[in-house]
């Protein structure tokens, strides 16, 4: 019986890739092996775009960094970038048609905020002191944009269960990275300073990766009380649970500790019925408060020598050391040099992505530390914060303030609003999962990475898509499908 034609065609195919794939090889090009998973994800993307997301998703926590593997010098992560700049490509193609998404999600105030911070930080790369460094944190940042927030909320408003698939999709690689790590430290004693570099190749550091697993803690224990959940799919959330909170408490982050039992007690206060103009309130109290005894407190601080440690008690003690603890006495360095950074340039900054290129100089004698360095290779300003204002002037710190408004107060609006039980268990799940990153970024940023990113603007995409449930509860099948 003969074959069909199509058939005939795979034949042809297959073997004409085995014979390219054979000579490839040969002369040391094997990079041809993708060819066939790039040609599905470019179908994918016409066809099943938000299928092609979700894979994008669980890649990111499994992504390697060119950089740090030594290979071309290049800070691009694999294979998600790549596939984050075909997406923007994509969605720049889409204009052209017409709306590349829900025009509801682009109209929204969030994203008119998010464009407008984009629009700023193209401005400050003309500006900048290095612009081609500049011009590719725009970029960076706004394919993460793009294929994180307004495409994934696209989704999510037609799409519902995406909303769970997505943190799932995140989670389920990200344990496979945590069980790696947690063997790799085994076989150093879960020692304090193992610990810090273990999760290497998947994060540059134990930081980023402490950061995350927070992140990742409130939105999956919030899973585990979804009705809709077979007891078999249950019992996956709670060993995927388990194996985050062992990972978070091995990483030995302290920043990461410090943001989870911050979002506890918020919890609990919202639990309790406070408001958020009552905990904003007693936060601004808190803070003035803190101004004028700042002398005071310095002093107590100072007198805590305890420094970081193998012992889980001790090395929470050292949180708050800042008389002999290196690690947090050159973050008050790069804090200090951010802000002399400021006070030179405060309107458009020295430039996005420059701060570890530019701070050398601002560096006072009596800051330093014995791990400061004059090198561009210390990494940047520690704060999510400080970085923006030092990078992008005031505009800059006042975008990361907007966000963090946005979060509060779509945190406490949406449970209120929002009528059905599983909506609201993951809108507090996503809030309190940002507040986690909000918190950490006093002390540490990584919004340049897809690590920290995907789960940043992602949890701003499931909000900004229950906000736009809780406006239009009763929205008709009909129009819902004009806005396709």
């Amino acid at each position: 019986m003969a074959s069909n034609p199509m058939q005939r065609l795979a034949y042809w195919a297959i073997g004409t890739f085995t014979v390219a794939l054979a000579a490839a090889i040969y002369f040391e090009w094997p990079w041809l092996a993708f060819l066939p998973a790039v040609l599905w994800m470019a179908w994918m993307a016409f066809a099943r775009l938000d299928i092609l997301i979700l894979v994008l998703v669980a890649c990111v926590p499994l992504s390697l960094s060119l950089e740090d593997l030594e290979l071309g010098g290049i800070g691009l992560y694999l294979p998600t970038e790549p596939l984050l700049a075909g997406l923007l490509g994509l969605f720049i193609l889409r204009i052209f048609r017409g709306w590349p998404v829900d025009q509801r999600v682009l109209h929204h105030p969030f994203s008119r905020l998010v464009s407008i911070s984009l629009a700023w930080i193209l401005i400050t790369s003309i500006t900048s002191s290095f612009p081609l460094i500049s011009f590719k944190f725009f970029v960076a940042r706004l394919w993460f944009v793009v294929g994180f927030l307004w495409l994934l909320a696209h989704f999510f408003v037609h799409q519902p269960a995406h909303r769970h698939k997505f943190i799932m999709a995140y989670v389920f690689p990200l344990c496979i990275v945590v069980v790696y790590t947690v063997i790799r430290h085994a076989g150093f004693g879960f020692e304090k300073d193992a610990g810090h570099w273990v999760m290497k190749p998947f994060f540059k550091d134990h930081t980023s990766y402490g950061a995350v697993l927070a992140m990742v803690t409130p939105p999956l224990f919030a899973l585990l009380f979804f009705k809709r959940f077979s007891p078999f799919i249950k019992a996956l959330l709670a060993g995927a649970l388990a194996i985050i909170v062992v990972g978070l408490i091995l990483s030995y982050t302290r920043a990461a500790w410090v943001s989870l039992a911050a979002v506890a007690a918020l919890w609990g206060l919202m639990r309790a019925g406070f408001q958020l103009k009552t905990l904003l309130s007693i936060g601004a109290i808190v803070l003035a408060f803190g101004w004028i005894a700042r002398d005071t407190l310095v002093i107590q601080l100072e007198r805590n020598s305890q420094d970081s440690s193998d012992d889980l008690s001790e090395h929470v003690e050292s949180i708050s050391n800042v008389s002999s603890d290196a690690s947090n006495l050159e973050r008050l360095n790069r804090w200090n040099a951010a802000l002399a950074l400021f006070s030179e340039r405060p309107i458009v900054g020295w430039g996005a992505g420059t701060y570890q290129f530019v701070y050398a100089p601002f560096q006072r004698s009596k800051d330093r530390t014995i791990i400061s360095t004059n090198n561009a290779d210390g990494g940047n300003a520690h704060s999510e914060y400080l970085g923006p204002l030092a990078e992008q002037g005031f505009p800059g710190l006042l975008w990361v303030l907007g966000l963090l408004g946005f979060c509060l107060h779509w945190g406490f609006r949406l449970q209120r609003v929002l009528s059905e039980r599983e909506d609201r268990l993951l809108a507090m799940g996503v809030f309190l999962g940002l507040m986690t990153y909000f918190v950490h970024g006093v002390l540490n940023n990584y919004l340049d990475t897809d690590k920290a990113s995907a789960l940043f603007w992602g949890f701003f995409a499931v909000m900004l898509a229950l906000d736009l449930k809780a406006s239009r509860p009763r929205e008709s099948k009909e129009d819902v499908l004009a806005s396709t």
